[in-house]
């Protein structure tokens, strides 16, 4: 244990009033990028450490600026619900800006704005987090609001009903009137029948209306615990400090038990899938879905610098001839999903006006058969790699940056440094395996592709979530 976090951890240990309330040193984390030239010894370290009620704290002191940045990650997201039940974690989100036992609603916003910190959260597959960016005399206040609403948030029933509503809401806005959210909603419920990929994080429909405040107390007692969170700060602070203010305002959290998992792998697709939806839109839109492989899988890398050679902006293969050469579209782009579990590869495309889906659908076919068959140049494998590492590092040039990428990789393969490590993994990446992952895994009958068509009459689609319980 390195001498400075030693003492300090020792010397606050000695006043913990119970065990529940003791720090654990759990080691040093590099935070750089080990094949800069950088000396382990200069290279800024997150340090690792645990309360004895299960919280964990992943601390780095960063003093280019005075702020801080307080991140609460919990591991619970749209993947632990259960049929019936889909969309509570995001119902959270909403809830956990509330009332507490002992702060009015809407009180919790004001405290920061009054201070001039900006706060948010979010909500996806595998996690929840929330977080505020504040001046460094503000860390006190951060740690006195999160610790508040992670023990004694309010879930009665006018509190439960009212946020209800503001999801139905926001379902209504992002999915049933939006074109893009149908069309990812259905993806995504027709690529998946087993996993709980199938169900969209902000929940269906009838879910979200049938939540009770007991539905909500169950699952905050269970998930909203200390031994399910860790907590990310960085910034300019001191050690002492932080972790004297945490141990005060968690120690006495008790732990919760956290049940285990029951997910169910997705079996292998064998045939293509296909869904239309018909919306009201002038043109045709293409989003298609191969299965892909999970973040902490060894291809991962391979297949984002693929996908970025393939739908990467400008300069990627399919925007020049798509829209640059052919004309045939107005917008593509792609993405590999960053799930714990195998996701999906997506390609979205939007079809120019007298153009067909037919003549877009043969350019996406002859381009993943081209990388199937044969070798990308070292040009554009360089230049996928080098927009990837920029926009990687730019994604850490604030205290706030630092500390999502340290909470999302820490969430997903347990490492705080994992945002340098998947850039060291794309800096290896070679062109024999970018043509082995897309034989791997852009396998025409491994694709979902939802087809949304200008609708011939104002009513006359299927709603998104009738067409994903149908494929269920």
């Amino acid at each position: 244990m390195p001498k400075d976090i030693s003492a300090v951890v020792e010397k606050i240990n000695v006043s913990a009033p119970s065990s529940d309330a003791r720090w654990a040193f759990e080691g040093d984390v590099p935070f750089g990028d080990l094949e800069a030239g950088v000396p382990l010894s200069a290279m800024p370290v997150v340090h690792r450490l645990r309360l004895g009620n299960g919280l964990r704290l992943l601390l780095l002191v960063d003093r280019a600026a005075p702020v801080v940045a307080y991140y609460t990650w919990f591991r619970v997201g749209s993947r632990h619900e259960k049929p019936g039940k889909t969309g509570l974690a995001h119902l959270f989100e909403h809830l956990m800006f509330n009332e507490t036992e002992g702060l009015k609603a809407g009180d919790f916003d004001h405290k920061l704005e009054a201070h001039g910190a900006e706060s948010n959260a979010a909500t996806w597959v595998d996690w929840t987090y929330y977080h505020e960016s504040l001046p460094k005399d503000g860390l006190g206040l951060a740690v006195k609001l999160e610790s508040e609403r992670m023990a004694r948030l309010v879930l009665r029933e006018p509190q439960v009903t009212s946020e209800k509503e503001v999801v139905a809401n926001e379902r209504r806005m992002r999915v049933e009137d939006d074109i893009e959210g149908a069309a990812n909603e259905a993806l995504y419920a027709t690529a998946f029948t087993e996993h709980p990929h199938h169900w969209p994080t902000i929940g269906w429909m009838k879910d979200i209306e049938g939540f009770t405040p007991e539905d909500c107390e169950a699952f905050y007692r269970t998930y909203y615990a200390p031994n399910n969170a860790t907590l990310i700060v960085v910034g300019d602070v001191r050690e002492a400090q932080v972790l004297q203010k945490i141990r005060d305002a968690y120690g006495a959290m008790p732990a919760a038990r956290i049940p285990e998992e029951d997910t169910r792998p997705e079996p292998v697709q064998r045939a293509p899938r296909e869904v239309e939806l018909a919306r009201p839109t002038a043109t045709t839109k293409l989003l298609m879905g191969y299965h892909g492989p999970a973040l902490g899988d060894a291809d991962h890398a391979a297949a984002t610098v693929l996908s970025e050679i393939l739908l990467g902006g400008r300069a990627s293969r399919l925007y020049e001839e798509l829209i640059t050469q052919k004309e045939l579209c107005t917008e593509v782009r792609g993405w590999v999903s960053t799930f714990r579990d195998p996701g999906l590869w997506e390609m979205y495309a939007t079809v120019r006006e007298g153009r067909s889906a037919a003549e877009v659908l043969d350019v996406f076919e002859a381009a993943t058969a081209r990388v199937r068959d044969g070798l990308v140049s070292d040009d554009e494998l360089a230049r996928a790699k080098a927009r990837l590492e920029l926009g990687a590092l730019q994604g850490m040039d604030t205290a706030s940056g630092m500390a999502e990428q340290i909470g999302f990789y820490d969430s997903l393969l347990g490492d705080p440094a994992g945002a340098f490590r998947k850039l060291e993994a794309m800096r290896r990446v070679t062109a024999g395996e970018l043509r082995t992952v897309a034989r791997r895994y852009l396998r025409p009958e491994a694709r979902t592709l939802v087809r949304v068509v200008p609708e011939e009459r104002p009513h006359g689609a299927t709603t998104t979530e009738g067409a994903a319980e149908a494929s269920a």
